[in-house]
């Protein structure tokens, strides 16, 4: 196909368009060519070095020749434990090529990624964007290539099944969905109430964020609706990439109409016409079956304009990431949708009043948005049934490496770990060694420590962030020194660099990790990791550095003698 005919449906569209076009290009032909590159800055009218920019700022994105087929190896804390270090060589020596690199005939190419959003199938693999796992075949990688089948992605269990209650392998359909009581919400609320009243019930219902700020869902529509300036936006993230995460994946590719409800929701309660939903370049899967899900829904009438009859118009457009970790901050994310380098910007201002492309914005995570048909249709009272008074609601767990269960399980907030892992997980695969509560910007748990409530307030108290609800669970056998090696690798490779507290903090902090761990240590290293924990937490412009150090430090208060003979 001749270039300029395959960009001819971004023409006009400006640096927004840029990030799907080179999604285009790279699906075209394999890597995206200096004059692939000069086209692209053509048709949209924009620099040359501004593509460039953006092309090699996401690992996704290949500026030369690639393989055809890319298998792409799990390092993350989960798949690294079981064994994707192996698989990684067996991989590289099956293929005879060097990480990274093409083979000669450009048929394949092996990459190690931080994270796939599969721990619960660890260790776990992409070939092209077709996800594997667990992958156990290690005497024989050609398995994974020619012969292994993909497993089962969506393990989902729990105590309840509000959010979950429908999820099956395929993606339901919009007439399934129906089935289901789907739209019923959207249906109500155009004929029955006002853009007020919506924004009030999710305020009585105590929603609060999922995607790990907690902040008052229906405070945050309240304040982009009254906020001076037009349009309007609502935006998704749905750029799930915290190593441990995995909930949003099965919400998407299970119940993809659920989420777009909720986002045509919360563009009525703000007065957008306008909402995006920003995918993770990994879940090309969960980007099919939404995709899908906006096609059927604007054919029934519940996008587009005037929707079933009313004054309200509202439609959705979909953009994919193409690998870059920092674009789970909000910020970071407009900046990609709008054809920029994802970088987080300064705030104040804040998104409800300046946020994509400088306008009032609503952004929700994707299990946030789940919650508001139920609420919506059934009303706040029904929602409070569940949870407690300062965490009403059910939340979404993912649980992954030493449990006998590892996967995705709804529960009421006010539920212990203790019951979590013991009851639905299955209980601990060995001797409890730690839990790590909240991603990779959590905090550590004892074994002793598990009784308590997993509420809000609860995990205030302990310091211990509830965030998206990531649980990561180690026996004693595990070397918890490799493991905080693995999460400061990542965020020393994740960090965009905007901010020198985080830029060089992270790098510092995997730099001493692995000279302690060489039994290196200088007597001053773990006082220094101290310094470097509070001064990114302190100094960094986003969540990312700010965050950085959590995990590190929760485990030196816990466990002092870690590094003991490697420091002070």
């Amino acid at each position: 196909m001749q270039m300029d005919t395959l960009l001819a449906p971004f023409r006009g569209q400006g640096r927004t368009a840029l990030l799907p076009a080179l999604h285009k290009i790279q699906e075209t032909y394999g890597w995206i060519s200096p004059e692939a590159a000069q086209a692209v800055a053509r048709t949209l009218s924009i620099p040359l070095a501004d593509v460039y920019g953006v092309i090699t700022f996401y690992t996704m994105l290949y500026d030369r020749p690639a393989g055809r087929t890319i298998v792409r190896v799990c390092r993350g804390p989960i798949c690294t434990l079981r064994g994707s270090q192996t698989l990684l060589d067996h991989l590289k020596d099956h293929l005879d090529v060097e990480e990274g690199e093409p083979s000669r005939d450009r048929a394949w190419m092996v990459e190690s990624v931080p994270c796939l959003g599969l721990c619960d199938h660890a260790p776990a693999v992409l070939v092209g964007d077709q996800p594997f796992g667990p992958v156990t075949q290690l005497q024989r990688p050609q398995a994974i290539l020619e012969r292994l089948l993909p497993q089962p992605r969506l393990k989902v269990d729990g105590p309840v099944r509000r959010l979950t209650a429908h999820l099956g392998e395929e993606p339901l359909g919009l007439e399934a969905y129906r089935a289901t009581g789907g739209y019923e919400a959207l249906t109500g609320a155009l004929q029955k109430m006002t853009p007020r009243d919506v924004r009030e019930a999710v305020k009585a219902a105590g929603l609060w964020g999922r995607g790990g700020a907690a902040f008052p869902t229906g405070l945050k529509w309240e304040f982009a609706a009254q906020a001076p300036g037009e349009p309007k936006y609502v935006v998704c993230n749905a750029d799930e990439s915290e190593p441990g995460t995995f909930k949003d994946r099965v919400l998407m590719e299970g119940n993809p109409h659920l989420v777009l409800e909720g986002l045509i929701l919360a563009g009525y309660a703000v007065g957008a016409r306008k909402g995006y939903i920003y995918v993770r370049g990994e879940y090309a899967q969960a980007y099919r079956a939404l995709e899908q899900a906006v096609e059927e829904a604007r054919k029934a009438g519940f996008l587009g304009d005037r929707i079933l009859g009313t004054d309200f118009t509202f439609d959705v457009e979909l953009r994919r990431g193409a690998g870059a970790y920092i674009c789970g901050e909000e910020t970071a994310l407009f900046e990609s949708i709008e054809g920029k380098r994802g970088y987080p910007r300064l705030k104040p201002p804040y998104p409800t009043t300046h946020g994509l492309f400088g306008k009032p914005t609503a952004i929700n995570n994707v299990e946030t948005l789940a919650n508001v048909p139920f609420i919506v249709k059934e009303g706040p009272a029904a929602y409070r049934t569940l949870g407690t008074e300062d965490s009403p609601g059910t939340k979404l767990f993912s649980i992954s490496g030493d449990v006998a269960r590892p996967g995705v399980y709804e529960a009421p907030f006010g539920i212990t770990l203790r019951e979590l892992l013991e009851t639905w997980a299955g209980g601990v695969t060995g001797e409890l060694g730690a839990v790590l509560v909240g991603g990779a910007a959590g905090a550590f748990v004892a074994p002793e420590d598990i009784d308590w409530p997993l509420t809000l307030d609860e995990g205030q108290k302990r310091s211990v962030p509830i965030g998206t609800g990531t649980i990561m669970v180690f026996n004693r056998t595990r070397d918890l020194r490799t493991v905080l090696l693995n999460l400061a690798e990542f965020f020393a490779e994740e960090s965009c660099g905007k901010c020198f507290p985080c830029q060089l903090g992270t790098q510092r902090q995997w730099e001493i990790l692995q000279r302690l761990i060489r039994g290196e240590g200088r007597p001053a290293d773990l006082a220094l990791l101290q310094d470097i924990g509070h001064t990114m937490a302190e100094a960094s412009i986003c969540g990312l550095g700010q965050t950085a150090s959590m995990a590190l430090l929760s485990a030196l208060r816990l466990w002092p003698d870690l590094f003991q003979n490697h420091g002070s």
